[in-house]
């Protein structure tokens, strides 16, 4: 048990490494089409790691779309105050959420199955209706457009490489949030994924528990949510629709739900391929749905989690030829051991 701690923590460790070379690719390229594939992949990957968060105590939510929209319009409004700190921004982005998440846990967190995925997936809708009908605040169907970029030390973050920055710095330190929670709760977490009744008898506080992962999964997920109106210059209804759930779930079960590297894996790889099947017109939909059927059906666990299988069995079976073919030692009496 503690070597597959040990060997978690290590592939989650490895996600977070592998958004610091990212920080490069502004100096290294000015193509418009790279930097909105980055845009693309980091904004998904942040929002993917909401739905993972729940999924490490096994709780399918699609609340995701929602906390983006929270986090998103918060950080618009406080721009629209006078306030484009990047630092003021973020924290706005990620409380506000995660404070709306602490009474929506208290009336979701309780219910399973069927019945909490119907609940969050309604909650969407509600937030969407309540947009529509608050114009004053959101701006209504219109948004809120013409948002100033984030500044830092009094200096607009307005070019395209200033802009993919930013993006990229959310997306860091939403994963950083992610391992910080994730691992300081791990044996809690698993516990209640693995068997909740029999966490419950032996004392875990399983709401408790719930509650904390439902408040960081809302405050990533408005992590997400800033980044995309950072970049937009747009707090709109439009980039919040509930059926943006079912990407972000889908980039999870594709990669792998056990460690944040699966997230990471399935966002690339799906976000890429849905650009690259956008060419193909009216069969981009099929194609996309194709390449996710093949995968779920050849890597049930994740890619991921099956790449892990894959490494244990060959490492398993080249050590038992090495035990097979190890001769035979014999003591100084001839006698063989």
């Amino acid at each position: 048990m503690q070597l597959n701690r040990r060997r978690e923590l290590s592939l989650d460790l490895w996600a977070v490494l592998l958004l610091f070379p990212l920080i490069a690719v502004p100096f290294l390229t000015n193509n418009s089409l790279v930097y909105s594939l980055t845009h693309q992949v980091v904004i998904g990957l942040v929002a993917t790691l909401g739905v993972y968060i729940m999924l490490r105590m096994d709780l399918l939510a699609f609340t995701v779309p929602a906390f983006m929209a929270i986090g998103g319009y918060a950080a618009a409004i406080v721009t629209k105050s006078g306030s484009s700190n990047l630092l003021l921004l973020m924290a706005a982005a990620f409380v506000v959420p995660a404070l709306f998440a602490i009474p929506l846990g208290a009336l979701v967190l309780r219910l399973k199955g069927t019945y909490f995925i119907f609940i969050t997936y309604i909650f969407n809708e509600i937030l969407q209706l309540l947009i529509f009908e608050t114009p004053t605040l959101t701006g209504g169907s219109d948004g809120i457009a013409g948002l100033p970029p984030a500044a830092m030390f009094g200096i607009e973050l307005s070019s395209p490489r200033m802009l993919l920055l930013v993006t990229i710095t959310v997306g860091i330190v939403a994963a950083l949030a992610t391992l910080a929670v994730t691992h300081r709760f791990r044996p809690e977490f698993s516990s209640i994924e693995e068997n909740e009744t029999l966490a419950q008898s032996l004392g875990v506080a399983v709401w408790k528990y719930r509650s904390i992962g439902f408040i960081a999964s809302a405050g990533v997920s408005g992590l997400a949510g800033f980044a995309l109106v950072n970049q937009l210059s747009t707090a709109h209804p439009s980039s919040f629709a509930s059926f943006s759930a079912i990407n972000y779930i889908a980039y999870v079960f594709v990669g792998g739900r056990r460690t944040m590297l699966g997230p990471v894996v399935g966002t690339v790889l799906l976000v890429s391929m849905s650009n690259a099947f956008s060419s193909q017109a009216q069969y981009s939909s099929a194609l996309f749905g194709l390449l996710l059927i093949a995968v779920v059906t050849i890597a049930p666990g994740g890619l991921v989690g099956t790449g892990q299988r894959l490494v244990a069995a060959f490492g398993s079976r080249l050590k038992r030829k090495a035990l097979a073919s190890e001769p035979n030692k014999t003591h100084a009496n001839g006698e063989h051991v």
